[in-house]
């Protein structure tokens, strides 16, 4: 069989794989029109508008996206000589909660994952990368009974688990070189990155994370990094409330899960948000204001580098500069809707409109709010829903940033035709306390998860598996890689490295190491990693469907092809250089798996490989097979 006919086979496989589950998502999308109001918001782009469609309009649509993606991936994985075996008994909270909703539900949970499954699986979900042959062949040679423990904590300490959670941190709280409202410049994105970077090697905890950007104050956005997150809230072309508007709004919904809260800014959520939110109904732009009065006394000024000119600026970010006053109700202009008197009140004090807590006397404002939305127990629930997500692939509450405080506490249900919000209430609630009990500790919270029976199960299932079963999480969801960690795991895989330059970090060697996702590392690479929906961090999020664009970048791009080769000399060639002098057909394969899939080849593959190794010239033949390697379902998918 010629290369291009083999090819083409192949490609039709990553198509069905890597596309065809996830268009079918994007087709049951629900495209019911924003109430009035939103889609008139000038704070709000088609991306924002695509989020706020959840609650009750949303429930119209087809659900079980997830598992059809699961069955689709499945499908094209190849056969496990053996299975994992059942999962055992445990004590974490996860495994508690989940196998009591099994045994109420009736249903029997999927094997758990095999070494090979699981090792992969760790690996990239902790620190964005594929495991190396050596560490593949080691863990599957280990028969220690804690094995699994103890490569969580060799992951939960290495460099590349802090370049992997700098980049979901980055992506979080949105840190680019510019925005539609907001430019920081490199050296403003350079400064946040580097803030961002210590805090997660450092293991700062969550709360402090939080507690320092919200108060953040300095003299240089450029020497100062953790200011560029209270100046992403500046907004252009109307009065300083649109300012404090946006940066409570941000407060809101980084840390809270809140986006509603923006809507909330412009108008009273009757009438608005009545299908999408029963807390969002009944809210009022009097308790946004209170929200928004926190800023009000934080000042933001942008200082040119040289006096007069058109140059690049940096931010100074100030407090109770200029003896401001408190929110004021006077504007007419600008990108919300009027502020006017309420009666005889022109001035809006803070208050926190959770629970009514307000600055004590003298008090600092923005600290104030720090710690009235730290000790929010929605603050820690928002955040396990963040990680939950990144681990189970399917967060709790759908958007993430969409929680409805009035349908989360499963003894206090909202009234019908409203259903509780999230998938799994009692356990998202038990794993916010448990993050509270592990005084905010991330690293802790993701060992909970990534250590539970549950993360560990198979994404295969034996016998007939209902969508109906998604919310139990009874089976383990694959999620296609981010654009970074397939661009990682082809460099790593094939031998042959990258070196990007960064204006004002020198150069880095991995897509993750990356301080943003736009503009770099530019040219032909960030065209690649674009094609695989990293996202903007401002508005477009980053997302994991699959597209055309992605399976032929697989197939047909240069920076595939050429590491698909055997390229160099033996001693510091590629992978595939090195490989050709090391033995039989079946080490080839062998070692090839090894590097690329992580795992060994099935029986069958090995005989179908060694066959074809041996049908012509060798070079080309292997060349072929690393090629389909990257083009396997099981490369591009966490599974």
């Amino acid at each position: 069989m010629s290369k291009t006919k083999q090819r083409t086979i192949f490609a039709a496989t990553v198509l069905v794989a890597v596309s065809g589950a996830y268009i079918y998502a994007q087709e049951q999308e629900t495209t019911e029109e924003l109430p009035e109001g939103h889609a008139n918001c000038s704070l709000f782009g088609a991306e924002r508008e695509r989020w706020t469609r959840s609650g009750l309009a949303a429930q119209a649509k087809r659900d079980f996206e997830f598992s059809r993606m699961t069955s689709e991936v499945v499908r094209n994985l190849a056969p496990l000589d053996k299975d994992g075996g059942r999962p055992a008994d445990s004590n974490n909270v996860i495994d508690r909660y989940l196998s009591q909703s099994w045994k109420d539900a009736g249903v029997t949970p999927a094997n758990k994952s095999t070494d090979a499954e699981f090792l992969r699986r760790v690996t990239l979900d902790l620190t964005g990368r594929i495991p190396t042959q050596t560490e593949v062949e080691r863990f599957l040679a280990d028969n220690s009974s804690d094995k699994r423990d103890k490569l969580i904590d060799t992951l939960l300490q290495s460099a590349a688990f802090v370049d992997k959670w700098t980049m979901f941190f980055g992506d979080l709280l949105k840190n680019t070189v510019r925005t539609t409202q907001v430019v920081r410049y490199a050296d403003g994105r350079n400064a946040f990155y580097n803030w961002i970077k210590d805090a997660v090697a450092t293991n700062k905890s969550y709360d402090r994370i939080a507690s320092e950007l919200i108060t953040a104050t300095g003299a240089n956005s450029y020497q100062k990094g953790d200011v560029n997150w209270v100046i992403g809230g500046f907004v252009t072309g109307g009065p300083q409330q649109d300012i404090f508007d946006q940066q409570a709004s941000n407060v809101a919904e980084t840390f809270l899960g809140l986006g509603h809260m923006n809507c909330i800014m412009c108008h009273n959520g009757r009438r608005h948000l009545d299908t999408l939110s029963v807390w969002g109904a009944t809210a009022t732009r009097t308790q946004a204001y209170q929200l928004s009065a926190f800023f009000a006394r934080t000042s933001m000024v942008r200082v040119r580098i040289e006096a007069n000119q058109a140059t690049p600026y940096y931010w100074t970010v100030e407090d109770n500069t200029r003896n401001r006053t408190d929110y004021q109700l006077n504007t007419t202009t600008g990108n919300r809707p009027p502020r006017t008197a309420i009666g005889t009140t022109r001035t809006i004090a803070p208050e926190y409109p959770f629970n009514g807590a307000k600055p004590a006397a003298g008090e600092n404002y923005r600290v104030a709010l720090a710690r009235e939305v730290t000790k929010d127990f929605q603050f820690s629930r928002a955040a396990v829903n963040y990680i939950w997500k990144e681990f189970m692939t399917k967060a709790f509450v759908e958007p993430t940033n969409q929680f409805d405080p009035a349908r989360l506490d499963p003894d206090n249900p909202p009234a019908a035709p409203w259903s509780l919000q999230p998938s799994q209430p009692r356990l998202l609630n038990a794993l916010a306390q448990t993050f509270i009990d592990q005084k905010f500790d991330i690293r802790a919270l993701m060992k909970t998860i990534v250590s539970s029976e549950a993360y560990q199960l198979s994404s295969r299932y034996n016998g007939e598996w209902s969508p109906a079963w998604e919310n139990l999480y009874a089976r383990k969801m694959p999620r296609r890689l981010w654009a970074e960690e397939a661009h990682d795991a082809i460099v790593q895989a094939s031998g042959i490295g990258v070196n990007y330059a960064v204006n004002g970090l020198g150069t880095v060697n991995a897509a993750m190491k990356l301080p943003d996702v736009v503009g770099t590392p530019g040219g032909a690479a960030g065209t690649w990693l674009d094609s695989f929906y990293r996202g903007n961090r401002d508005t477009e999020d980053r997302r994991g469907e699959g597209s055309t664009l992605q399976a032929l970048n697989l197939m047909n791009d240069n920076f595939v092809v050429s590491r698909s080769r055997a390229s160099g000399t033996v001693e510091t060639g590629s992978l595939l250089r090195r490989t050709l002098t090391q033995g039989s057909d079946e080490q080839l394969t062998r070692i090839l798996y090894l590097n690329v899939l992580s795992r060994q080849p099935s029986t069958q593959e090995l005989g179908l490989a060694a066959a074809h190794l041996r049908s012509g010239n060798r070079q080309q033949r292997a060349e072929d097979l690393l090629w389909s390697l990257y083009n396997k379902v099981d490369f591009i998918f966490n599974y």
